[in-house]
C-alpha cells in the first residue's frame, strides 16, 4: 500500500510539473518579444564580438601639413598610407589649422612635414647606412612629426607604431634590424597616456543610457500593469503632455548622475575638464532627453515590464560596444559604423570627449549636437503618436 501511495505522489508531482511546463511554453510562444530576444541576444552578441569589435586600429582619418611641397613629401604620404593605419583625408596650410581640426574631431592625427624634409630624409638614409643600433641611439632628426588626438590611447598607440617604420620603398634598400627614428609623436590632451582620461567621459554616456532608457522604458508599462492607464485615458491629458511629464523628473536624475560622475572623475581620478561646465551640461541635457525619448519609444511597444527590460538590454549591448566607449570607432567595419551612427550614445561619446578632453565648443560638434536634437524631437512626436493609437 505504501508503494502505491508513493507512486501516486510521484506521478502527481510529475504531472503538476508537466502542466506548469506546458503552460510556460505556451505563454512563451505567445510572447513574441521575449521569444525574439531568445534568438536575437546571442545572435547580436556573436556578430558584434566577431565582426565589429576590433582593437587593431586601421584607416584612421588623418590630415597633413606639407611645408616641403616636394615629391618626397608625396612619396612619404603614400608610404605611410600603405600601412593602412591612416588615410589622409585633408590637407592643412598651418599647424594651427591642423590643431583646430583635431579639436573638432575632423581627423585623429596630422602629419607635419617641415620645409627641410629632403635634408631630414638624407640624414635618415645616412643613419640607415651606418646601421643605427636603435632609434634611441640615432643621431638623425625625425623625418616628420605626428600631432595625435591622445585622448584615445589605442589611437595614440597605433600612431606610435609608425615611429620606426622602414622607408624601404623610398630608398630601395632593406631596412636594418633597428631602423632609426622616422617620426616624432606628440599626443595632445593626454600626454601621460592614462586610460582613465578616455574612459571616464565615455562612461558617463553608458551610465546615462542604462538608467535613462530603463526608467522611461518601464514607466508606461508600469502604469498599465498597475491599472492606472485607464485613469490616464479618461483625463484630458494630451499624449505629448504625458510624455513630457514622464521625462522631467528623470532629467533631474540624469543631471545628478552627471554631477557625480564628473566630480569623481575630477577629484579622484584627476581627469581634466578642459571645456566649460555650461557646455558640458548643455550637451548632456540634450543626450538625457534623447535617451529618455528612446525609453518612451520602448515603453509604447512593450506589453510588460519584463519585455521593457529585455528590449533595454538589447539596446545596451550595441551602445556599449559600438559607441566608441570601449573600442575605436575607426576600427569597426563599415556596417558596424552605420549601426553605431543610429545610436544616441555614439554621438554623445564623441561630444562629451570633445568638450571635456579637447575643449571643443558646441559649434565644433555641430553634427553630433544636431543629430541628438533631431532624434529627441522626432522620437518624442513618434512616442506620442504611438501612445495615442494605443488609447484608440
Amino acid at each position: 500500500m505504501s508503494l502505491l501511495v508513493a507512486r501516486e505522489v510521484v506521478v502527481g508531482f510529475l504531472n503538476r510539473i508537466f502542466a506548469i511546463l506546458v503552460k510556460e511554453l505556451k505563454q512563451l510562444s505567445r510572447d513574441r518579444v521575449t521569444f525574439g530576444m531568445i534568438v536575437m541576444i546571442p545572435l547580436v552578441q556573436l556578430l558584434l564580438f566577431g565582426f565589429a569589435i576590433n582593437t587593431d586600429v586601421r584607416h584612421l582619418p588623418a590630415g597633413v601639413v606639407d611645408h616641403s611641397n616636394s615629391s618626397y613629401g608625396r612619396s612619404l604620404m603614400q608610404t605611410v598610407e600603405a600601412t593602412q593605419v591612416v588615410d589622409f583625408v585633408q590637407r592643412y596650410h598651418s599647424i594651427a589649422e591642423a590643431e583646430a581640426a583635431i579639436t573638432r574631431g575632423d581627423v585623429r592625427a596630422v602629419m607635419v612635414l617641415s620645409p627641410d624634409l629632403v635634408t631630414r630624409l638624407m640624414d635618415y638614409n645616412a643613419a640607415r647606412s651606418n646601421g643605427a643600433l636603435n632609434s634611441s641611439h640615432s643621431t638623425s632628426r625625425p623625418v616628420a612629426q605626428w600631432l595625435v588626438d591622445g585622448s584615445d590611447t589605442l589611437i595614440t598607440g597605433a600612431i606610435k607604431g609608425l615611429r620606426s617604420m622602414p622607408l624601404n620603398e623610398m630608398f630601395q634598400r632593406s631596412a636594418p634590424t633597428s631602423p632609426p627614428l622616422v617620426f616624432a609623436v606628440v599626443p595632445y590632451f593626454n600626454p601621460e597616456q592614462r586610460n582613465v582620461v578616455n574612459t571616464a567621459p565615455g562612461l558617463l554616456a553608458i551610465i546615462l543610457t542604462m538608467t535613462m532608457v530603463m526608467f522611461t522604458a518601464t514607466s508606461l508599462v508600469r502604469e498599465r500593469e498597475q491599472g492606472n492607464i485607464e485613469f490616464l485615458i479618461t483625463t484630458p491629458v494630451h499624449p505629448m503632455e504625458l510624455m513630457v511629464g514622464k521625462m522631467i523628473p528623470y532629467i533631474f536624475v540624469g543631471l545628478i548622475q552627471t554631477c557625480i560622475v564628473l566630480a569623481l572623475s575630477y577629484w579622484v581620478f584627476h581627469v581634466p575638464i578642459n571645456g566649460g561646465l555650461v557646455t558640458v551640461f548643455a550637451a548632456t541635457l540634450l543626450f538625457i532627453m534623447a535617451s529618455l525619448v528612446l525609453g518612451l519609444l520602448i515603453s509604447t511597444r512593450a506589453q510588460t515590464q519584463m519585455q521593457a527590460m529585455q528590449m533595454t538590454f538589447f539596446l545596451m549591448l550595441p551602445s556599449i560596444l559600438l559607441s566608441g566607449f570601449m573600442f575605436p570607432y575607426e576600427g569597426m567595419p563599415r556596417a558596424a559604423q552605420i549601426i553605431a551612427e543610429a545610436l544616441p550614445a555614439t554621438h554623445f561619446v564623441r561630444t562629451i570627449r570633445g568638450i571635456v578632453l579637447r575643449d571643443a565648443g558646441l559649434a565644433d560638434l555641430t553634427f553630433d549636437i544636431t543629430w541628438l536634437a533631431v532624434f529627441a524631437v522626432t522620437g518624442m512626436v513618434v512616442a506620442a503618436l504611438r501612445f495615442n493609437k494605443r488609447l484608440d
